[in-house]
């Protein structure tokens, strides 16, 4: 599996990760959504880029972060350690690695083939943060 998980490339820059929250903002416009918290990491799942919207709670501040950097770290998006935990006991290990979060909402932002960052959500259900941070991610097609 190792082999499929695509490569880091170059660190997002400032400019792109504006690009990606701008999109991520407007899919909670066109939804009429204002209670979301949107951040953009480099690969390593250093902060480049945040943005908290006026309804959103305080603890979303942290989880979009923490999305973004295991979705970074773990070269791959944080649904897919929602969905193998929830397969039941034999995924329990997972919440034991070191800076893991199974909540969906974290995605990776590739451009040519690479890991450039990746961007968290966190302020709706499971299903808007995916949504939301999905939007984003597809400002970089």
């Amino acid at each position: 599996m190792r082999g499929l998980l695509p490569p880091y490339g170059e660190p997002i820059s400032l400019e792109v990760a504006k690009k990606v929250a701008a999109a991520a903002v407007a899919e909670t416009t066109k939804r009429n959504w204002n209670a979301f918290c949107i951040a953009v990491v480099n690969p390593s799942g250093d902060l480049v880029y945040f943005e908290k919207q006026d309804n959103c709670q305080y603890a979303s501040i942290g989880v979009s972060q923490h999305k973004a950097r295991t979705a970074a770290r773990y070269r791959r998006p944080t649904l897919v350690f929602e969905t193998l935990i929830g397969k039941g006991a034999y995924f329990n290990y997972l919440v034991t690695l070191d800076d893991v979060i199974a909540s969906r909402g974290g995605n990776l932002l590739i451009v040519d083939g690479k890991i450039i960052g990746a961007v968290g959500v966190s302020g709706g259900s499971g299903a808007q943060d995916n949504v939301v941070s999905l939007a984003g991610q597809a400002a970089l097609k």
